[in-house]
């Protein structure tokens, strides 16, 4: 009888052993992949978010634009059609967080060099002083590749408008007028739905790694 129950015992340790493991085994598979929010602005602080928009809950994507790269080339929404694509705002003679910023998006850009579904698009805060001719000289100080990222200038009120209303990244509550200014860190990863998919602090090193894993997560998705 002890026998019996000493046999039990051992096959009991063993089953439970095993059971543990398989468990284990599909709970790494199932979540292996967990695709990423999609951010609508009642997901947003409200500081970051137009008030007019700020308790809708779906259908948020960024709106058209009409924009002037390094090149003179305009770019709108169609330039990135069917991308994946990470969005900032900058201004070329900020001395503090922008250089930063730059020089990670720039570590973006080596990363998904021969990716052509994934591209990179900055917008100047300053466009009265970010002239076609001084993006075109930040770009070649800063390495951009013209296929893979557009710094773009254009009319201020409509960055300022895709700034606050679309890509839901600044804390002003200003409409770009002559005395506006953003000055925001953030990075926002866009799907190809022209859907806001992760935020980003752009001047963290583990978070631009964040974005690249993020990256890969939403090319799988798509």
């Amino acid at each position: 009888m002890l026998s019996f129950f000493k046999d039990y015992k051992l096959f009991a340790i063993v089953f439970g052993a095993i059971s543990i493991v398989i468990i284990a085994l599909i709970y790494n598979t199932l979540n292996v992949y967990q695709p990423l929010p999609i951010y609508q602005p009642s997901m947003v602080s409200t500081q970051l978010v137009d008030s007019t928009i700020q308790y809708k809950k779906k259908y948020h994507k960024i709106a058209d634009f009409s924009l002037v790269n390094q090149n003179g080339d305009t770019v709108t929404q169609n330039t990135y059609k069917n991308k994946i694509y990470v969005a900032d705002f900058f201004f070329t003679t900020c001395q503090t967080i922008c250089p930063i910023m730059t020089s990670h998006m720039a570590e973006i850009q080596k990363e998904i060099m021969d990716d052509e579904e994934v591209m990179l698009l900055s917008h100047s805060v300053t466009p009265e002083i970010d002239s076609v001719a001084q993006l075109k000289r930040y770009a070649t100080k800063k390495g951009v590749i013209d296929k893979k990222w557009n710094l773009v200038t254009g009319d201020k009120k409509e960055i300022y408008k895709l700034a606050r209303k679309s890509y839901l990244a600044v804390k002003d509550n200003g409409d770009g007028g002559p005395f506006d200014m953003i000055h925001t860190e953030n990075f926002m990863l866009i799907d190809k739905k022209r859907q806001i998919r992760g935020f980003y602090d752009g001047t963290n090193a583990e978070d631009i790694e964040k974005l690249i894993d993020d990256i890969a997560i939403l090319k799988e998705e798509q």
